[in-house]
């Protein structure tokens, strides 16, 4: 009582107010959920996958803006929702990275020494699409 006599003349304070809880009464973590979309081949939500494969040299951004070189031994280019992944087995540490292709400022290709510092996300798409196209007759040839 001293506390709410205390603090009837500070405009900024409000009282509080106390609702009834229950567990049963909320709402449960299965009811909110949507179901998965059926995916087709590639496709996972909205992201969009594309096989790409290639061991490059890439200089990097981190987060924190410390920029590193790593070899990623390349599988596949995401493409989602505001940010496409270069994805990967980084060659250091032997594990399986998705790096932001925004954040990648320099990309070299082993193989043919190829090196990419503007234009590096037009460059993936169209060395995804161009291993694609390769593999496609492959493909055709095996099912007929």
């Amino acid at each position: 009582m001293d506390i709410l006599v205390e603090n009837q003349g500070k405009s900024h304070i409000k009282p509080m107010e106390f609702r009834r809880f229950h567990p049963s009464n909320a709402p449960s973590s299965r009811t909110r959920r949507t179901p998965a979309p059926a995916s087709d081949e590639g496709v996972q939500g909205a992201w969009r996958t594309l096989p790409l494969e290639g061991r490059f040299e890439v200089v990097y951004e981190d987060a924190r803006g410390a920029w590193t070189t790593r070899t990623l031994d390349a599988r596949e280019l995401k493409l989602g929702p505001g940010r496409t992944l270069l994805g990967g087995t980084d060659r250091a540490h032997g594990l399986y990275r998705g790096l932001r292709a925004d954040r990648i400022r320099r990309l070299t290709e082993a193989a043919s020494g190829t090196r990419i510092e503007t234009g590096i996300l037009d460059w993936l798409l169209a060395r995804a699409e161009a291993q694609r196209k390769a593999r496609s007759p492959r493909i055709s040839r095996r099912a007929a």
